[in-house]
């Protein structure tokens, strides 16, 4: 190895920093949510809910490109605790609806809050006009990369055999 290669800080380019600060801004993100006792699958799916109400749980899994045997368990986890719960589908008598509970839509509430506050501390270091900016170039590579807007990618990873 040349010496000017050895004296080079490490790895960058776009794609390396994207990943690295994506990495390091989901494990945070993760770490805040543990005070409101979620993950983040599940705010994910509070968000999707939240949004659009009355969602069958195939639905979800299609809308979320995730296993249905493992969103069944997801779900499972979240009516336990309160935050979602199962009706009839008005449609359907074999389907069941998903809906955010009281507590759920108080929770959501606290994920914005904390999601909030997250993104303001990963991006301490922009001004309000080059937050913007970035926000536009990362959402015009996520459109160009043909990413679901508000779906993030790890819950196709979700359930899969390692």
């Amino acid at each position: 190895m040349a010496d000017s290669e050895s004296a080079l800080p490490g790895p960058r380019g776009v794609g390396f920093l994207l990943a690295q600060i994506g990495a390091h801004a989901a494990s945070k993100f993760g770490e805040r949510l543990e005070a409101l006792k979620l993950t983040p699958p599940q705010a994910g799916i509070l968000g999707v809910l939240g949004r659009d109400s009355g969602l069958s749980q195939q639905a979800l899994a299609d809308l979320l490109g995730m296993f249905p045997s493992r969103l069944v368990t997801v779900l499972d986890d979240m009516e336990h605790a309160g935050l979602v719960e199962r009706r009839p589908h008005p449609g359907d008598r074999r389907v069941s609806a998903l809906y955010l509970t009281a507590a759920g839509k108080k929770t959501l509430q606290a994920v914005g809050r904390v999601a909030r506050q997250h993104e303001t501390e990963l991006c301490a270091a922009l001004n309000s006009s080059e937050r913007d900016t970035l926000e536009n170039f990362l959402a015009r590579i996520a459109e160009e990369q043909k990413l679901r807007p508000g779906i993030h990618p790890g819950y196709r990873r979700l359930g899969s055999e390692r």
